[in-house]
């Protein structure tokens, strides 16, 4: 499914990819895209997919913003017993995620299927 920049597909019962796209140059997550990426989120997160894995292979770099966007959906998920994985091949996004500490909070992967392995894992109806 497509929700403005980004796609979706629910990969089990419990579990959705979500594929990020970024419009900016250089592939950012940024002030200016972020906001389509929270609202598709906040979508699934309404509509009960509490097990989401964040495609961000498109994706380059991050500002706080887009870093607050997938802290924030976490939070979220959290309060539904849910969390969040994400897939990440660029260095920089990689090292910003290091850097802040956040790889001791998200889950990181270089590729989409350990990260809903790892999902279906954590999930006990999941069967992925």
């Amino acid at each position: 499914m497509v929700s403005g920049d980004h796609t979706y597909e629910h990969v089990t019962e419990d579990i959705t990819l979500v594929n990020v796209m970024s419009r900016d140059p250089g592939g950012e997550i940024s002030v200016y895209t972020a906001p389509t990426l929270r609202e598709l989120l906040v979508d699934l997160i309404n509509q009960g997919r509490y097990f989401l894995v964040v495609d961000l292979t498109s994706v380059e770099l991050l500002d706080s913003t887009g870093v607050g966007v997938l802290v924030g959906a976490l939070k979220r998920l959290r309060a539904h017993d849910g969390t969040i994985a994400l897939v990440v091949e660029s260095e920089r996004a990689l090292k910003l995620f290091r850097i802040t500490g956040l790889t001791k909070v998200f889950p990181i992967f270089a590729t989409a299927d350990p990260a809903v392995e790892f999902l279906g894992r954590e999930v006990p109806t999941a069967h992925a």
